[in-house]
């Protein structure tokens, strides 16, 4: 099935969001991270020259996640790391920034450009650019309202939309980008400093200082390379608005940042006391959840927003085939199918509705039911959540799917954000969320915590699982006691390697015949699965 349109399919690695000077509208993730033109293997230690992704015909995933950014109780305790960069224009802010993001060697970087929240100009002001009359280098040609709103929700942790800039156009284009998940944000931008408000959202104040005549050279070459301008025109706006709005608004803010780096790019050794500050910064955030969640001890009794399906002969016999270690594959497929649409069916009741009347063929008058809602999205927790969107598509027409995969770090046992693709307004729906198992409930509270961070209402959002341990729902439904929690059977407890028992075995390799030993096998597999 064809995927429908979607915003924020690449949320890991580094986003780089500049303003388009092509007029194509595409943001420079690439420019940022190689190509990898092959699979590898996943490996808990990344080499410092490979990024940390794997890329196939469809897909980019990312073998470094993004670790918890909340605690045991759902609630946001981790706020992204800020880097504001200022500097003249053409100082190589930018190549600073990617400097950075190089040696920081880690994911979820995001690079925010302030050129991205230039104002829109009136049909004057489209008139004055036109003729290099506008001045692009005062305050007042930026919209600070929406770049503060944009970079406070983005250090939140939520899901922020970027206008896109057209330097050919003066204008913003059409398509916004979507950006979500950043543990780091270089924000750069020849303004970056001039605004309170902005300032403290800084964590780290950073003034690139580069030489008048060379910041001149860089202008002209791309400005007239990549913006279309003639020599005059750059050389007219330069000495009539830059040069003067870096002495009277940009220089004046040297005495605002922490480092100031001179020659740019090529000072290494600056960039390296940057870097070894961030690390430091963001070793004292991390978090654990899931090692909190698995030492929990629940006494309390099950909460009143779990349902379980009613353990008729018919569910107790599918159960008792699935679990079963010695059933085979084919039979293990076609008897969690059967199951799997007995409990969608069984989710839908709990959507909203209205009463409505309809005509019968016979001219008579019914008063039934129907779906009182804006929308339906079935959101799947890859890969073993995957194998329950059938059984949904089936029962619920025109279903808006979405993909969230989530991995448990083997070094620290946390569940990490690997890749993420909702579809546009997700937040207007209502949400089923799958996923085949629930054991401690840590991969289940981080995909409820992306949905709330997409504005998905609480209210709004089912947790659909064939199979739970009680700690699992505890963990959920106290995080989150808004969740709806829709299962066919809880079990009392877990084993050392925190799987459910007596439970269902590893529910992915069974119904994908994977013995678990690796986690990426072929470009085949890596489309369809996640360890």
């Amino acid at each position: 099935m064809t995927l429908p349109d979607y915003t924020g399919a690449r949320i890991s690695g580094c986003w780089s969001l500049r303003p388009d000077c092509s007029g194509s509208g595409e943001d420079s993730l690439d420019r940022l991270l190689p190509p990898i033109t092959t699979p590898r293997r996943k490996s808990m230690s990344l080499s410092k020259t490979e990024p940390p992704l794997l890329r196939t015909s469809t897909r980019t995933i990312y073998t470094a996640g993004r670790p918890p950014w909340y605690d045991e109780h759902g609630t946001q305790s981790k706020e992204a790391f800020v880097i504001g960069l200022c500097g003249g224009s053409a100082s190589g802010k930018t190549t600073v920034a990617n400097k950075i993001i190089e040696v920081l060697d880690v994911p979820w970087v995001v690079l925010l450009s302030m050129d991205s929240f230039y104002k829109v100009l009136s049909p004057e002001e489209q008139t004055l650019a036109a003729s290099n009359d506008y001045n692009f280098d005062h305050p007042g040609a930026f919209d600070f309202e929406l770049l503060e709103a944009t970079l406070r929700r983005l250090k939140q942790g939520k899901s922020v939309k970027i206008p896109v800039y057209d330097f050919t156009t003066h204008g913003r284009q059409k398509d916004w980008k979507t950006v979500y998940g950043a543990s780091v944000i270089i924000f750069e931008g020849i303004m970056s400093f001039a605004d309170k408000e902005l300032l403290q959202l800084l964590d780290m104040k950073i003034f690139v200082d580069t030489d008048s005549d060379i910041r001149l050279v860089r202008r002209l070459r791309r400005d007239i390379t990549e913006r279309g301008r003639d020599i005059e025109g750059v050389i007219k706006q330069y000495n009539k608005f830059v040069k003067p709005a870096f002495e009277q608004y940009i220089e004046p803010t040297m005495r605002l940042a922490d480092i100031v780096v001179p020659r740019g790019g090529g000072n290494m050794v600056a960039i390296d006391l940057i870097v070894q500050h961030v690390h430091s910064q963001l070793e004292e955030r991390e978090l654990s959840v899931r090692a909190v969640l698995a030492s929990a001890q629940q006494t309390q009794p099950l909460p009143q927003t779990l349902s379980v399906l009613e353990s008729t002969p018919q569910v107790k016999g599918l159960h008792t085939i699935i679990r079963n270690k010695e059933t085979s594959r084919d039979e293990f497929i076609f008897y969690s199918k059967r199951l799997m649409r007995l409990l969608i069916e069984h989710a839908l009741t709990f959507l909203p509705t209205q009463s409505c009347r309809v005509q019968t063929p016979q001219g008579e008058e019914y008063e039934g039911r129907s779906y009182s809602g804006k929308g339906i999205t079935g959101v799947s927790i890859l890969r073993a959540g995957e194998t329950m969107e059938p059984a949904l598509r089936a029962v619920c027409k025109d279903v808006r799917i979405g993909k969230i995969l989530i991995q448990t770090n083997l070094d620290s046992g946390e569940p990490e954000l690997h890749y993420l693709r909702l579809p546009k307004d997700i937040s207007e729906d209502h949400v089923i969320l799958m996923d085949s198992t629930v054991s401690t409930g840590a991969a289940a509270m981080m995909a409820v915590r992306v949905l709330l961070d997409h504005e998905v209402q609480e209210s709004k959002i089912a947790l659909v699982s064939l199979l739970m341990a009680e700690l699992g729902v505890h963990s959920v439904a106290y995080a989150f006691p808004k969740v709806k929690i829709i299962t066919t059977a809880v079990d009392k407890s877990l084993d050392n390697m925190l799987q459910v028992i007596p439970g269902i075995g590893d529910f992915g390799d069974r119904y994908f015949g994977t013995d678990g030993s690796s986690c990426w096998s072929d470009e085949e597999d890596l489309e369809r699965t996640s360890c």
